[in-house]
């Protein structure tokens, strides 16, 4: 079974539940980004040991939060050593707007995997674009390249479309299998 660790900022808790969707269908370790930015020591120990590092930030302004950035900044160590080198990685966001340039986050995700040589996994999940679907389906706001959820800007966290959640781990789930399949 592939090692898989779930890096994020979440500045509302919308975040923490699609990590932790994507944790449960990965049997992944959560790996939170404090609200200064940094991570616990002991977590680069974690990263470092994983086949699998999944990326998980709000769209805050079209990318990042800027504690996801601190971050990915503070990665700059791995990356020198090539540490991170063909591990495989992934992303998942959050905004409150139906689109709100969410795939800007992703793509910066992308670009921060590249850098550090690794290999993207997208949700691998068709799309629901009919008019029978409904907003709770799986991937209906039809991202391939990293699970995106919707939330109004004045619901909680608990109040979270299920079919957003249910892709997250679903995405936790493809990026675990496919880590096994890479690693054997």
């Amino acid at each position: 079974m592939a090692k898989v660790a779930v890096v994020f900022h979440s500045g509302y808790g919308h975040t923490l539940r699609m990590a932790q969707s994507v944790a449960e269908g990965a049997g992944a370790e959560l790996v939170p980004i404090d609200a200064d930015g940094n991570v616990p020591e002991s977590a680069w120990d974690t990263l470092a040991a994983a086949d699998a590092i999944i990326f998980g930030s709000p769209t805050y302004m079209g990318s990042v939060s800027w504690q996801f950035k601190k971050f990915a900044d503070a990665s700059s160590k791995p990356w020198y050593t090539q540490a991170w080198k063909d591990k495989i990685f992934g992303g998942f966001t959050n905004s409150a707007n139906v689109n709100g340039d969410k795939h800007s986050t992703l793509h910066y995700f992308m670009t921060l995997a590249m850098q550090h040589g690794g290999v993207w996994a997208g949700t691998g999940l068709n799309y629901n674009n009919t008019k029978a679907s409904q907003r709770s389906d799986v991937n209906y706001l039809a991202s391939s390249a990293g699970p995106m959820a919707q939330t109004p800007g004045d619901a909680s966290a608990g109040e979270m479309n299920s079919g957003d959640l249910e892709t997250a781990r679903l995405f936790g789930q493809r990026v675990a299998e496919v880590a096994a399949r890479f690693r054997g």
